[in-house]
């Protein structure tokens, strides 16, 4: 991934981000933005194992799935190190296995399994009727107005995100009893992005984090400084092309909450209304019994 000439500075520094330093075969090392959070972000360590695993691969293979489970909190205070498995080789699939560590223990875990370009069978889901970026509100703004203490530090690290906010089951999205749980929102990297299919990748799975496992808690009414959240997984089927600095449709939604654990599901659009990614959270929405 590189650099483009004129490039915005928010989303060069996210590229720069998510580039990784090579320090020896299959293993590298990312660095960390300036934050005041207390844990990194859970769509950058995605984004960068991506990138890792993408460093290993020859030419002619692109990657259709991730999976991943988040281990630790990580620290913003040193670098992560991503140490590359080569899972299989094949002729048609290729797979590998990422660590992520600091301080000596897995932090993360990216399983990413890439494929040879073959035609087959064609379908997918409609996208729904759904307004227009411009009927958004900011994500941050409105994050912000409903007390969440991240909001600041969130925008501050989501500068190259511009995410435009239609609603959720409870504000501003038609009720479906079908789908209890629901949020959608337009998404796109701000001022554009080199032809690098690997930027887009990576900056798309930077940004597939932002407010998925919020869709399991659409349908009830919270106060955001009295719920514990926290992802425990994280994964992503690539269907189809795109690039990640136009506008594309997060279609997410809630099939189930229970056991202080809720599971958020996406679909993934661009405006021609294409499908391109679903993506698929599980994490912690425990809530926090106020002190006497």
């Amino acid at each position: 991934m590189n650099d483009q000439p004129g490039q915005p500075s928010a989303a060069r520094e996210l590229v720069s981000l998510l580039d990784l330093e090579y320090l020896d075969v299959d293993l590298f090392r990312g660095r960390q933005p300036e934050s005041v959070r207390q844990r990194v972000y859970g769509g950058q360590v995605a984004a960068q194992a991506l990138v890792a695993a993408s460093r290993t691969i020859e030419d002619g293979y692109h990657v259709h799935s991730l999976h991943s489970y988040f281990l630790l909190p990580g620290d913003y205070g040193v670098p992560i190190i991503y140490d590359v498995e080569r899972i299989r080789d094949g002729r048609s699939f290729v797979t590998r296995r990422v660590m992520a560590r600091q301080h000596g223990r897995p932090i993360y875990y990216q399983t990413v399994s890439f494929q040879r370009a073959q035609e087959g069978f064609e379908h997918q889901d409609a996208m729904p009727e759904v307004g227009t970026p411009e009927q958004g509100m900011d994500l941050v703004e409105l994050m912000r107005d409903r007390g969440n203490e991240d909001a600041d530090a969130l925008g501050k690290e989501w500068a190259a995100l511009e995410v435009r906010y239609l609603g959720n089951s409870r504000y501003g999205l038609p009720e479906d009893p079908e789908h209890p749980s629901q949020a959608r929102m337009w998404i796109r990297i701000q001022g554009g992005l080199g032809d690098d299919p690997l930027e887009h990748l990576a900056t798309f799975t930077y940004a597939s984090d932002v407010s998925l496992l919020g869709a399991s808690l659409a349908a009830h009414e919270t106060d955001p400084t009295r719920v514990q959240m926290a992802s425990l997984d994280h994964t992503i089927w690539f269907h189809r092309p795109f690039r990640a600095d136009e506008w594309w449709l997060y279609d997410q939604w809630s099939p189930s909450a229970q056991g202080a654990r809720g599971l958020s599901l996406g679909r993934v659009y661009t405006t021609d209304g294409t499908l391109v990614a679903t993506v698929a959270q599980e994490g912690l929405i425990r809530p926090v019994k106020p002190r006497d």
